[in-house]
């Protein structure tokens, strides 16, 4: 079957940042299905911004190698979403082109970096979108709009054509309505792609499965501590308690490189972002440069005016943290606690078959709320361990608190995606 299916949202949110009125579909698993995609996943002929006014008018030549997965399967692309500029953020309010609402509360922030997909999908534009999540950009938006997330084992899916900000942590994944949407979303855009040197040759072919007797859950005693909202934690603890009702037994855990995981993720994903955006000049697109000027000079008014408060500052931090006489004071002893991070994760696994905990430590804030970055950065504080190790990490609605949704994060063993997903799969099922 071919044909062509038009596209006009109701786009109250601020959800998209360009939308297609009409794109071809075809047979194939996503055949006719409306698909959102982020703005920083390369889609030829169709301007990709990564919500940044230095890409303004940027038309890539080339598709990301899932966007040619998903056509392939007869996908309809409709548009491309609202983001955090660069993906450098936690509540979308970071775009160069205004912030995105949250459809559960339009007073509260939808999370980030990927909140115009989560939107799109809460507000009912589409069941499916494309994410990508560096340090919880995936989850955290899931969970404040009360959908589902899968940050993919590091690898897993092709990175050809996202445009880079953290090349070691970031991964595109897929965010649905329901679990089966993001499984099946997942199964087209998972496997080897030759173009991407991190890819792995691991397709995902699986249809999710409710059974989870005998699971072995661990709760780790930091995702319940300080900083973890009292009301979230309820819920989540509860959430985890129907799973144990389905025959999953909990095992209490700990996981002591948290003390310097989150300190870890900022070095390294500024670090790399700082060498990342280096080649954003105006020169090819975005502002122009006033060459009247020497180089130097026109090349810092380009990107002061063109780049935002946030991308600028974690360029700024990068930069230092990589300079002479600070890359071994700061860079590399946030590999040393990547590391231990890894190990504290796989001593864990030996004993348990997936970790378990709430996604965000709060429900998701109003607009304007958190004007200070450092209290930004720890909202990130219980997704980005997920991005250091390079594990699947999912993140499922599991409740309320204060009227907003809450999610349930589910974490499991490098490339064990399945397992994550069917115990998202087995919660959805008993509470729906």
């Amino acid at each position: 079957m071919s044909g062509e299916i038009s596209f006009s949202p109701n786009d109250k949110y601020n959800a998209f940042l360009t939308t297609c009125k009409k794109a071809p579909h075809g047979s194939g698993k996503l055949a006719g299905v409306a698909v959102a995609i982020k703005d920083n996943i390369s889609t030829k002929d169709i301007e990709t911004t990564c919500a940044s006014k230095i890409l303004k008018g940027y038309v890539p030549p080339y598709n990301a190698h899932v966007i040619d997965l998903l056509k392939a399967e007869g996908a309809a692309i409709v548009g491309k979403t609202n983001m955090d500029e660069f993906g450098m953020g936690t509540t979308t309010e970071n775009s160069g082109f205004g912030p995105t609402l949250n459809p559960c509360d339009t007073t509260r922030v939808p999370g980030g970096s990927s909140g115009g997909s989560a939107a799109a999908i809460a507000g009912g534009m589409v069941t499916m979108a494309l994410g990508s999540d560096t340090g919880g950009s995936i989850r955290c938006p899931a969970a404040f709009c009360g959908i589902v997330g899968l940050k993919p084992s590091y690898g897993r899916v092709s990175r050809y054509g996202l445009i880079a900000y953290s090349n070691s942590l970031e991964q595109i994944g897929p965010m649905g309505k329901t679990v089966a949407d993001v499984s099946k979303l997942m199964g087209v855009i998972a496997g080897y792609d030759r173009h991407d040197s991190t890819s792995r040759d691991k397709p995902y072919n699986h249809t999710p499965n409710a059974e989870i007797k005998g699971l072995k859950i661990g709760i780790p005693q930091e995702f319940f501590g300080e900083g973890v909202n009292p009301q979230v934690a309820d819920v989540v603890r509860k959430a985890i308690g129907r799973l144990e009702e389905l025959g999953a037994t909990t095992v209490p855990c700990s996981i002591p490189s948290m003390e310097y995981a989150l300190a870890a993720y900022y070095v390294t994903c500024t670090c790399e972002a700082s060498s990342n955006l280096a080649r954003f000049d105006g020169v090819r697109y975005g502002p122009a440069p006033d060459w009247r000027k020497s180089w130097h000079d026109a090349y810092q008014e380009v990107r002061s005016e063109a780049f935002g408060t946030e991308v600028r500052r974690r360029i700024m931090l990068g930069t230092f943290a990589l300079s002479s006489g600070y890359y071994g004071r700061y860079y590399s002893k946030a590999q040393v606690a990547r590391e231990n991070v890894r190990a504290d994760f796989n001593r864990i696994f030996a004993d348990v078959d997936v970790i378990a905990g709430p996604t965000m430590p709060t429900v998701a804030f109003k607009l304007k709320e958190k004007s200070d970055p450092l209290s930004m950065y720890l909202a990130d504080i219980l997704t980005v361990p997920a991005n250091l190790a390079g594990i699947p990490s999912i993140s499922v609605p599991c409740g309320t608190s204060e009227g907003m949704p809450v999610g349930l994060q589910i974490m499991g063993r490098m490339f064990e995606d399945e397992r994550v997903v069917d115990v998202a799969y087995a919660y959805e099922q008993e509470v729906n």
